[in-house]
């Protein structure tokens, strides 16, 4: 059984945000066009697309590190600030932001809460993660014939 350790996490990011992105069921908030991802970024994300695509990474992230709290899941996000001539030190990434991402994913019945333990991806969440890993790993073995022997079809 194919899960999503199994496949590149760039790949299944890309994969998942296409899948957000095309439910239609979600939408990025009006202030994201402005926002930026944390205080160690000098400027908004450039991508028209980042809200999916960080949508999908909370979602990985909450399935490999999961139960997952916002201010951990923060940290994960997080960067070096700098201060110009003065060290670099370590800076979160945008709570707000990490905090509508799970309430969105808790609106499609991808991630639920776990009792004082922040959240958690649910058996529909981890289907659909484990469904998207497995039709990457089938492409890459298309590409790559020694991945074949893990790429069994359902």
């Amino acid at each position: 059984m194919t899960t999503a350790f199994d496949v590149p996490p760039d790949l299944l990011i890309e994969r998942a945000a296409g899948v957000l992105k095309a439910g239609g069921k979600i939408a990025p908030p009006a202030w994201a066009t402005y926002a930026r991802t944390g205080v160690h970024t000098e400027n908004a994300p450039r991508q028209p697309d980042w809200w999916f695509r960080r949508l999908a990474a909370v979602l990985r992230k909450a399935y490999d590190l999961g139960p997952i709290g916002t201010s951990r899941m923060a940290s994960e996000f997080g960067g070096k600030r700098d201060d110009g001539s003065a060290p670099y030190h370590p800076r979160s990434g945008s709570r707000s932001i990490i905090r509508e991402c799970l309430q969105q994913l808790e609106t499609l019945g991808l991630v639920a809460k776990a009792e004082a333990k922040g959240r958690r991806v649910t058996p529909a969440g981890r289907k659909m993660l484990d469904d998207l890993a497995h039709q990457i790993l089938i492409e890459l073995a298309a590409k790559n014939p020694e991945l074949t022997k893990y790429a069994r079809p359902k």
